[in-house]
C-alpha cells in the first residue's frame, strides 16, 4: 500500500506508537510529518510505503494550532500535565476581548523561541521531554519561529472562591 493516512492522534499516545502500529498493519516502510509531543491532540499525517516520498514536501509547511491556555498558575513541565510550582491572581480587568486581542496580535511575526524542555524537538537524536524526565540538563538554543495569524476563539473564566 502507497499512500497517506491522516490520524487523529489521542493524547498520552506518541507519534513513534503509531508509526510502529501502521508498520505492523500493512508491513510496509512508514513515516510521518513532524512529531507531535505525547500530550498533544490532532492530525498526525502517516506515509505508507511511496507515500514516504512525499515527506520533503509536507514536513515544512505551515502547520495550526487551537490553544487552552490557563492563566495564573506555573508548572514545572509548563504544560497542563506538571506540578503546580507558582500561582498568582489574573487582573480581571485585562480579561476582556479587546485587550487579548491586542496582546495576541503582538505575537504575529517572526522571533527567537527557546523550546520548552518538555517537548518532542531533538538535541542530540533525542526528545527533550526525554532529557527532561530523567533530570538531565541540555542546551536550549533559541530557534526562529513565524506565526501568521493568531485569534482569540473564546474565553472562559472561572471564579476562584474561598471556601470555608
Amino acid at each position: 500500500m502507497d499512500g497517506i493516512i491522516i490520524i487523529n492522534k489521542n493524547k498520552n499516545c506518541t507519534s513513534h506508537d503509531i508509526v510502529y502500529k501502521i508498520k505492523k498493519m500493512f508491513n510496509e516502510k512508514v513515516g510521518h510529518t513532524g512529531t507531535l509531543d505525547p500530550i498533544a491532540e490532532g492530525v498526525l499525517p502517516i506515509l505508507i510505503g511511496k507515500g514516504t516520498l512525499l515527506s520533503k514536501y509536507l514536513i515544512n509547511h505551515n502547520k495550526k494550532y487551537i490553544v487552552k491556555l490557563q492563566l495564573g498558575i506555573k508548572t514545572d513541565t509548563a504544560d497542563s500535565e506538571g506540578k503546580i510550582i507558582d500561582e498568582k491572581i489574573v487582573n480581571s480587568n485585562l480579561l476582556n476581548e479587546e485587550h487579548i486581542n491586542k496582546l495576541l496580535k503582538s505575537f504575529i511575526g517572526k522571533q527567537e523561541q527557546i523550546p520548552p524542555i518538555y517537548s518532542a524537538i531533538k538535541v542530540n537524536g533525542k526528545k527533550l521531554y526525554e532529557y527532561a524526565r530523567k533530570g538531565q540538563d541540555v542546551e536550549l538554543k533559541p530557534r526562529i519561529i513565524e506565526i501568521y495569524n493568531i485569534k482569540l476563539l473564546r474565553i472562559f473564566c472561572r471564579r476562584k472562591t474561598n471556601r470555608v
